[in-house]
């Protein structure tokens, strides 16, 4: 169903995972998707175009607030609107603790964290009411790991973000919400379970249907979130993680 017909998406981290799963529902939801990456998403784009889709690729360092603010204004003066953003451009970064580094801590925070306020502003000043932002957090920002203190702090930051943002931008008529996966099937955890055979079972017994999410799936939820059918949901922060974060010891020894 062309939910997003008509519609102007940036999608930042476009090029591959699950920026490319979100990019590629929306357009074939039937919006013009601006692929926007630190890497090259012409192939993308190009099989897109060949499926009937319409799409385009955006060179784009979201750590770059000057580029952040040219990428935006190129958008708008090109198409003279801009319906939604999903910021979904981030690394993940873990490492000790007590040794963890400045450089990696000041890395996540402007990937992960600044890059979502600085595209949301930029991009709300342009929006017309009906427009709608989905921010990619994580399951990490309600429940992490060791070593993974700095990036689940920029994922719970993108929730506790978004919240604020609903309220700021509610009067002008544009919704925020996040969407926070958890293990997805991206290509990076396809090459890591392909050469260890036995993990992807063991990721498979975390979840409670005994499977993790493809990137499909989180597509489908963003463009539901961009779309006029989520027209009650500002604020709101869905979980996408199979059940993972519903158990407190989520492992099959327990089912």
């Amino acid at each position: 169903m062309r939910i997003l017909a008509g519609k102007v998406v940036i999608v930042t981290g476009a090029a591959a995972g699950i920026g490319w799963g979100i990019a590629k529902t929306c357009a074939h939801a039937g919006a013009h998707v601006v692929l926007a990456d630190i890497n090259d998403a012409g192939t993308r784009v190009s099989e897109l175009v060949e499926k009937g889709c319409s799409a385009e690729a955006l060179r784009l360092d979201v750590s770059d607030p000057s580029a952040i603010s040219a990428a935006v204004d190129s958008v708008f003066r090109k198409h003279g609107r801009i319906d939604g953003l999903v910021n979904n451009a981030g690394v993940t970064l873990e490492g000790d603790f007590l040794s963890f580094s400045l450089e990696k801590l000041n890395c996540l925070f402007e990937v992960n964290q600044r890059s979502v306020f600085l595209l949301s502003q930029a991009v709300a000043r342009v929006m017309q009411p009906g427009s709608a932002i989905v921010n990619i957090a994580s399951n990490h920002a309600g429940a992490s790991v060791a070593g993974y203190e700095m990036y689940a702090g920029t994922k719970a930051a993108i929730v506790a973000m978004s919240r604020a943002m609903a309220w700021s931008l509610g009067s002008k008529g544009i919704r925020v919400n996040s969407l926070s996966p958890g293990l997805t099937h991206t290509e990076a955890v396809a090459r890591v379970a392909a050469d260890n055979p036995g993990l992807a079972a063991s990721f498979n017994k975390m979840h409670a249907d005994n499977r993790y999410a493809s990137v499909e799936e989180i597509g489908n939820l963003a463009a539901f979130l961009l779309s006029e059918n989520a027209a009650a949901l500002t604020g709101a922060d869905l979980v996408a993680d199979h059940g993972l974060s519903a158990s407190l010891c989520p492992t099959d020894d327990l089912k």
